[in-house]
């Protein structure tokens, strides 16, 4: 993981590059069985360097452990490094840039399971252009990887109805590690 963050460096490969504080590279267990994949950091992530730490990284967290892991259990990245200006949707040449070092970040773990969250995740991983609304809680695979897409937990703040779709989704991951709701690690 070293190595690839080496490779990144202070990135300038494409225009997102202008605006960041910080390029939000991934955070947690370089052997992780399991690994969640966002769309791209946000403020918070921007200025601390950490995907997933404001009030969609409570939620992430809040998901994670009841799921019976941890943070420290996982592996934590987005598709894109470096936020895009005002929070907006990242653009095809800014992840063609970034995706080479999200697909060595997924090939040097080898996770059993990827938890692609939100459209963007999904369909870069998968290069389908299905709306997650109808990929979501459906086993794919990512080069030999499973792969569960689920929503973002930032759309999930903003339609909470859709929370219990999301844990059954959760469900099939746990389901697959062996875990049971309100069980622990």
């Amino acid at each position: 993981m070293d190595q690839i963050r080496r490779e990144l460096g202070d990135c300038r490969r494409c225009k997102l590059c202008t605006s960041r504080k910080n390029i939000v590279f991934g955070s947690g267990n370089p052997r992780a069985d399991l690994v969640f994949v966002g769309e791209g950091p946000g403020e918070n992530e921007d200025l601390q360097g950490v995907p997933f730490v404001g009030p969609a990284g409570d939620l992430l967290t809040k998901m994670i452990g009841a799921m019976g892991f941890s943070r420290n259990d996982v592996y934590i990245a987005n598709v894109v490094k470096c936020r895009p200006p005002g929070n907006r949707n990242p653009e095809p040449d800014e992840i063609a840039a970034c995706e080479p070092f999200l697909r060595s970040q997924l090939l040097a773990i080898q996770p059993k399971v990827i938890v692609a969250l939100g459209k963007f995740a999904a369909q870069t991983l998968l290069r389908d252009t299905t709306p997650i609304t109808r990929m979501r809680g459906q086993w794919r695979e990512y080069e030999g990887i499973q792969l569960m897409p689920t929503f973002h937990p930032a759309y999930l703040l903003r339609n909470s109805a859709e929370k219990r779709k999301a844990w059954e989704d959760l469900q099939q991951v746990m389901k697959l590690f062996g875990k049971h709701p309100g069980s622990s690690a």
